[in-house]
């Protein structure tokens, strides 16, 4: 066993990592519930969103790396979407087998009601919060996010 003790600042990035897991776990469940009505889950909703505002249509493993999850999770998703007529498979100019993802006008409709959905429910979430906060909390999040693709 190591002798090696937490920082102060490594004991609050442990505490901090603990609640996101929780935060996670939570937003994950609200996410359910808010889109259900809908035929959505959160983790399709999670991947219309990424579809929906990427730059440019892009293959499943791209989404997947910015997600920062597995291939194979986002490409069932993909293919019961396509399937639904949400999404559609495009050619991709640099790769043979690595089709791009789009929304289909029906998938751009869903993801937009679905932000419909969102929009009060986050404003509430939102109520009290300062702007200010907000952004030093993401700025912690993207820098920690940032060391950690550094690892893997």
């Amino acid at each position: 066993m190591s002798n090696e003790q937490w920082t102060e600042a490594g004991k609050a990035v442990t505490a901090l990592i603990l609640d996101v897991f929780r935060l996670n776990g939570r937003l994950q469940l609200a996410g359910d519930r808010l889109v259900a009505e809908l035929g959505l889950t959160s983790a399709r909703w999670q991947i219309l969103g990424a579809i929906a505002y990427a730059e440019q249509p892009e293959s499943v493993a791209w989404h997947a790396r910015a997600m920062g999850v597995h291939r194979q999770g986002v490409q069932r998703i993909v293919n019961e979407l396509e399937r639904e007529g949400v999404l559609e498979f495009q050619l991709n100019p640099n790769h043979k087998r690595a089709h791009l993802v789009a929304l289909t006008p029906k998938g751009q409709k869903l993801f937009d009601e679905a932000i419909a959905i969102q929009i009060p429910w986050v404003n509430d979430l939102a109520r009290g919060l300062s702007s200010d906060d907000i952004a030093a909390t993401q700025e912690i999040v993207a820098l920690l996010k940032k060391r950690l693709q550094k690892t893997l």
